[in-house]
């Protein structure tokens, strides 16, 4: 027979969140996945009338009353549950009566997090769909432009006229422009070195760059997790994907409203029962960058991860694609939230290794 302890385990490890209420509709125990969802933690909750930490309606009361009473088991499907922090979501959970411990189990499955995960699929298969055919073309312009670079270099050592040399010079300058660019498109030349990682000192780092670039001008707050363990990845190009969040974040605050207006948080979280892609995490560790700048234009927020898509008129639109790349190397994902005056970029990284 499992004990407590372990029984404890089993549930913390469902992706369903579950809440285990007396015949009062105490909140009794939570899950994992439940403490998510309503952000709080089931030590601190315990005891708690349910509508006390989410409220739907006096039906929903009367109906979870009634199944107790009668042990009749049902579904409700859609549900908007009105959250303690005064955030809403959309949720189906089922209530199931367990008569002779005189207790309710809910089992609920938030839609929310469905249709999210539904969003990254697609959002994934078209940056992979992007990428590849990026690298493909940069490949087919990286061929061409040898040539012409050689033979613009053997072109000048044969001219007559030394003052002819300065067009081929010109020719192998934009040539190795055009090689740079390439290579930029391409992402990182080596594979990710997967070490244990502190993420806070990747972080760390990235404010200290910052806050070079701009003298100093700009704020830049902490809210770390100090309990989060090192990840694996690849320390240097972990810096490099941050920084040109934070980087973009502060020259569009710089074009708006001004340094000295200005503001970025760096903030870290542990969350749980994450899906990336196809992949279910049992712990990732979430990392934010919010900046108080103009926000990004709507007609580019769900392209902005794609080469050659800016919305500064002197930004090159490659920061966020190579920032995406890297993060996916190490098998995590980019969001972003963005409205005028905030925009808050999300990067999720798993704690274990495949």
């Amino acid at each position: 027979m499992l004990n407590d302890r372990q029984l404890r385990q089993l549930l913390d490890n469902l992706s369903a969140a579950v809440l285990v209420l007396d015949e009062r509709l105490a909140l009794r125990y939570l899950n994992s996945a439940a403490e998510d969802l309503l952000a709080a933690s089931s030590a601190r909750v315990s005891g708690l009338p349910l509508e006390e930490v989410v409220r739907e309606s006096e039906a929903a009361q009367r109906a979870m009353r009634g199944a107790l009473a009668n042990s009749q088991k049902y579904t409700v499907r859609r549900a908007t549950w009105r959250l303690h922090n005064l955030e809403t979501c959309t949720v189906d959970y089922s209530v199931s009566p367990v008569a002779e411990l005189g207790l309710l189990l809910v089992e609920v499955q938030t839609m929310d997090r469905l249709l999210r995960i539904a969003r990254e699929d697609a959002l994934i298969d078209a940056q992979e769909t992007t990428r590849n055919l990026v690298r493909g073309m940069a490949h087919e312009v990286k061929n061409p432009l040898g040539g012409i670079r050689g033979a613009a270099q053997l072109l000048q050592r044969e001219l007559p006229d030394p003052e002819l040399a300065e067009y081929t010079q010109i020719i192998i300058d934009e040539a190795d422009r055009l090689r740079n660019l390439v290579d930029r498109l391409l992402g990182p030349h080596q594979p990710a070195n997967m070490q244990p990682t502190n993420v806070h000192e990747v972080l760390e780092r990235v404010a200290q760059l910052i806050d070079a670039e701009c003298d100093g001008e700009l704020k830049i707050g902490r809210d770390y997790d100090p309990s989060i363990p090192d990840l694996p990845g690849d320390k240097e190009q972990l810096i490099q994907a941050l920084l040109n969040i934070a980087r973009n974040a502060m020259q569009a605050i710089d074009e708006s409203i001004g340094l000295g207006a200005g503001r970025i948080v760096l903030r870290t979280r542990i969350q749980r029962q994450f899906t990336i892609g196809k992949h279910h995490c049992p712990l990732v560790c979430r990392i934010e960058i919010e900046d108080n700048g103009p926000g990004i234009p709507e007609d580019i927020r769900e392209r902005i991860f794609f080469p050659m898509i800016s919305g500064r008129a002197e930004g090159s639109g490659l920061g966020l694609s190579i920032s995406q790349n890297i993060i996916n190397q190490h098998r995590g994902l980019i969001k972003c939230d963005s409205q005028a005056g905030q925009s808050v970029f999300q990067v999720y990284l798993p704690l274990e290794n495949e």
